[in-house]
């Protein structure tokens, strides 16, 4: 068995994260939830009051073994805006902000990394919180696998699957062999 490490990460809706990583190589496992918040075990109706401080997230299990922290999050800055604040097109409050929850020293410097890269390449600063993992409570279930299960419900096809396009022809060198 190899040895498997965390991310957690938030840009917009969770929906669209879980989606895209679910289709890259070497992700394990991906779990939509909620962290960075101060509010215990939230429910969903808790984080979109705002109330909480949680942001919408996806925890990803991965082999370091064949895809890097780094190139996570390349993908992550390719399929979500950075530079909004607690924004992701109509999705709009704190929930949906940019985020990356550190779990070692090792992704910190590595977020550190990548966020200075990609601060050239746009137009606006860059809103991404980068902030040690504390907690994570997954989402309820009818939140996981969501697209996977809903294709046709209007926001996964207006939003998400629009997304998950434009994921599979920018890397789609990197796809699951299964996503292909």
């Amino acid at each position: 068995m190899p040895n498997l490490e965390r991310a957690t990460l938030g840009g917009g809706c969770f929906w669209c994260l879980e989606a895209v990583y679910s289709e890259l190589e070497g992700v394990v496992k991906v779990v939509s939830g909620y962290a960075g918040g101060h509010l215990p075990h939230p429910t969903y109706a808790q984080v979109c009051s705002q109330q909480t401080g949680h942001a919408e997230v996806v925890q990803l299990t991965f082999d370091p073994g064949v895809i890097a922290y780094r190139e996570i999050l390349e993908v992550f800055f390719a399929i979500h805006d950075p530079t909004t604040p607690n924004r992701q097109g109509h999705d709009v409050g704190p929930q949906y902000r940019s985020i990356i929850l550190y779990h070692s020293p090792e992704q910190r410097a590595a977020a550190q990394a990548v966020m200075q890269a990609q601060a050239a390449y746009w137009p606006s600063p860059l809103a991404t919180e980068l902030v040690p993992f504390e907690a994570f409570y997954p989402a309820e279930d009818y939140h996981q696998q969501y697209f996977q299960r809903n294709p046709y419900q209007p926001y996964c096809a207006l939003v998400i699957s629009p997304k998950l396009a434009k994921f599979r022809r920018q890397f789609a060198r990197r796809l699951k062999r299964s996503s292909a």
